[in-house]
């Protein structure tokens, strides 16, 4: 794995080795995702398609979420457990959330077959504005709807830069912010439920509306 958060020596973060298995488990599983949606509903356009793929990221997060929330204001539960619990809580968010990025580029016609490109697209969305004015700032390519410009017009080498640059914004997003959402959830009175899919059902909106803004709107049309 390329070290996006830091110099080449140093080890990865956890929260990039989480999402470095998140990509290599999900990417080959995108394909097939899709189709099976498609078989469920032949009729149904992109459009649709993406409204089921939204559908489906809120409520893998947000059960996630409410199941920690609960398990870890469960009497008797101790702050190490519920952490415990937690960290697999977010192996599941970051899978799920991997799994419509690269869902959303699939019905939306965008191939990506490079790991490296892949990476950028996961994370750019990810981190919403940030990601944004991270790939402007170092490939210098800007404006909206710009996940197509990962796969045309961004050449390998800023492709490395930008994921450099990313992964820090990263790790300090979801290994920070998202720890404090999780050592939240550990409180008494089954209060953890309500914060644990709040906070998640948060996280996967936000997800959402910066795919939107990466992708655009979806077509009404396969042949379009």
């Amino acid at each position: 794995m390329t070290d996006v958060a830091g110099s080449s020596a140093s080890k990865p973060s956890l929260t990039l080795a989480l999402l470095e298995k998140a990509l290599e488990l999900q990417a080959p599983l995108t394909e097939r995702h899709v189709a099976h949606l498609r078989r469920n509903r032949p009729d149904a356009t992109p459009h649709q398609i993406v409204g089921r793929l939204n559908a489906e990221l809120r409520a893998t997060t947000i059960s996630a979420g409410v199941g920690v929330g609960a398990a870890a204001a469960a009497p008797g539960v101790g702050t190490g457990v519920a952490l415990a619990v937690s960290g697999g809580e977010a192996v599941a968010f970051l899978n799920a959330t991997v799994l419509y990025i690269l869902a959303r580029a699939e019905v939306q016609g965008i191939e990506i077959h490079d790991v490296e490109r892949r990476r950028t697209l996961v994370m750019a969305v990810m981190l919403g504005d940030a990601g944004a004015t991270g790939i402007g700032q170092v490939a210098e390519r800007t404006g909206q709807h710009w996940a197509r410009q990962i796969v045309r017009g961004i050449p390998q080498s800023k492709i490395n830069a930008v994921n450099k640059v990313l992964g820090r914004h990263f790790v300090t997003k979801y290994g920070t912010k998202k720890g404090i959402v999780v050592l939240g959830k550990v409180v008494p009175f089954g209060i953890g439920a309500v914060i644990g899919g709040t906070a998640n059902g948060l996280f996967s909106q936000g997800i959402i509306k910066a795919a939107d803004r990466a992708f655009g709107t979806p077509s009404q049309s396969w042949e379009d």
